[in-house]
This record gives structure tokens, sequence and C-alpha cells, in this order.
């Protein structure tokens, strides 16, 4: 992390100096950090692929998707570079549904975080092992982050955690590329807050300890849609959003304006079976607008081996048990055709 440890106050177990990193896999993560920088930065023309399941629900079958990637990368890679998600928390305050890895390592158990923490770092360890990729995962809990900060090429921080002044304060200090989601409730300004928070530095309690953060210059946006006053999903990807975020971007003057088009959630209606139409559409208005192409750094989308989704329990390897995905043989097809459009 990009943070100066100042003055500690409490200690916190370290999970990372009970599974530290070798010198292969910390090469391969700075590697892949410096790649997603550069896209943000707008010194390489690649386009951003954040991908991958809802949820990290199963070991086995999350390593088995990130493997069908390879392949597929090294087709593309002048075009496009794929980051797999990881995701390994989910924001389910109501208490119902799986909440992720770092909660349940076995979803059909009861939650074990101290189980589920060591789970997490061991997944994405296997990632970068095996795969050569280094992931995604979102920034649910602050404070998690620091087991994954030498894993990681790319966070997230979500629509119902862009407000909270701890996730735009610990952004601040993290030496990836952070996407900020636009709120559920659609205000940009809420967003576009969070990524001034996050680029600006700081002095705050992190985990026991004063930290002084350095700013982040890669903060940026993610549109993922919203939803109005009468719970309707609504999207926010079009050609008027687009230009509308691309001026307030400037208006603000904030550094490297880079925006990434989350396909799912609220701009798909959940309906993951869009998300290859709302790339095309986008990219559609990045050939028609200088402005927007020039904003326009990549796409997240939803994808696992099996279509849609199923509940815990069914067994269905390799389908969503959170919300429904973009089946392998529709992905595969899909990286394909936007490499061809690019």
């Amino acid at each position: 992390m990009d943070m100066d440890f100042e003055r500690k106050l409490a200690i916190p177990m370290e999970v990372k100096e009970m599974y530290p990193l070798n010198g292969q896999i910390a090469e391969i993560v700075e590697k892949k950090i410096a790649e997603v920088k550069s896209i943000i930065a707008g010194e390489s023309d690649k386009l951003l692929m954040v991908i991958g399941p809802c949820s990290a629900d199963n070991e086995d079958s999350v390593i088995d998707y990130i493997s069908r990637l390879i392949p597929v990368q090294e087709k593309i890679k002048d075009k496009i570079m794929i980051v797999p998600r990881i995701y390994t928390n989910k924001p389910r305050t109501t208490g119902a549904g799986y909440k992720g890895l770092v909660h349940q390592p076995d979803p059909s158990k009861k939650p074990d975080l101290f189980k589920g923490i060591i789970a997490t770092r061991e997944l994405h360890m296997r990632a970068v092992q095996e795969t050569g990729f280094a992931c995604a995962d979102e920034m649910l809990y602050p404070e998690n982050h620091k087991y994954l900060d030498d894993l990681l090429a790319y966070v997230a921080v979500g629509a119902r955690s862009v407000e909270n002044q701890q996730h735009r304060l610990t952004a601040s200090g993290l030496g990836i590329a952070c996407g900020m989601k636009n709120p559920t409730s659609g205000d940009n300004s809420v967003m576009l807050n969070a990524i001034m928070a996050a680029q600006n530095p700081h002095t705050f309690i992190y985990r026991g300890w004063e930290v002084h953060s350095h700013g982040n210059p890669y903060a940026h946006a993610i549109l993922r849609g919203y939803t109005n006053k009468h719970g309707e999903n609504q999207p926010n990807y079009h050609y008027e959003e687009l230009i509308t975020l691309c001026n307030q971007y400037d208006e603000r003057g904030l550094e490297m304006p880079a925006i990434v088009v989350d396909t799912n959630h609220s701009n798909s209606n959940k309906n993951p079976f869009e998300q290859p139409r709302i790339i095309k559409e986008v990219l559609h208005s990045c050939r028609h607008n200088e402005t927007v192409k020039k904003h326009i750094k990549g796409f997240m989308v939803e994808s696992y081996i099996e279509d849609g989704c199923q509940k815990i329990g069914e067994g269905v390897y390799g389908k969503s048990i959170t919300d429904p995905c973009l089946g392998w043989e529709k992905t595969e097809k899909m990286l394909y055709e936007i490499a061809d459009l690019l």
C-alpha cells in the first residue's frame, strides 16, 4: 500500500506473514499493476477487461474459469488486457444470501472469518501462480485490504461503499488502480467526490496505525447503472450519459479522467446476456466521439462457466450462487468479437 505507517496503535493478526509471496508471484503482480496503470493513465490504448464470476464461491471452479482465459488473452493481448474478477466479499447487509468467501469459505456452512481470510489469500495466490493473472477484488471492508494488497492488480469500491469516508481514505493510499462506482442513487457527484478524495493525500487511522496516504491518481469512475425512487433499474452507459460524465470530469480537473463501464447490475437490469450488446454500444459511442473515446478505458463483466445462477446447495459446477453471469461459450465469443472491433 502507498502509505507511510507512522505510529502503531494496535496489533492486528497478519495472515500475510503466514502465507508470504515468493519472488515469482510478486514479479507477476508488479508487472500487471503497471499494465493496468498504463491503461488508466492513457499511456496504453489497450482496453481493460475486468471479468469473472459475480462471487468467488468455489476455489476450483474459479481457477478453472480463469485458466480458460489464458489462451484467449494470448490471442487478444495486443488489444485487450484481461484482469479476472475474484470477488471474495459481497455486500449482503440484510442477512440474506451468500456474503462471499471471506465470510463463508464453504457456502453450505456457518461463517468462519478466520478461515475465510486465509481462503481468500490462498485463492488469489493460487490464481497468480497457476494462471499468470493478477486479479481484481472489491474493497468491501477497507481493513481487510491489507491481506491482499500485495496480490491485487485492480480494486473496486462498490456502489454502497463509495460515499463512506474510510473507503475513500483507504483508496487514497492504494498503490493500484481503484475504480469508484456510482452510488445506487446514480448521483455522479458522489462518485466524483469519492475520486477527488482518493486522488488527494490524507492522514487518518487505518487498522490501528496513524497513516499518511500519498493520494492515488489512478482512482477513476465505474458506471454501473442505478435505481430510481421506485426501485427500477436505470442504465447510465448511453451516449448522453457518457458525454455528461466526461464534461463533469473535465470541470473538476481530476487527474487521469478514466471511465470503466460495468455492464451488469443496473446497466443490464441484471440480465447478463445484455452485456455483449452494452459493450458494443459503448464502443460505438467511442467511435462517434473522441472525448468519449479518450475517457473510456474498459469494462467490467460478470461471467462464469455456466449461464445464469443457482441457489446455494444446487451444486451445479461453475454456476453463480449470487447474480446471474454470462456463460463461458458466450464470454469467449464476446471477447473475440470485441477485439475485432478495436
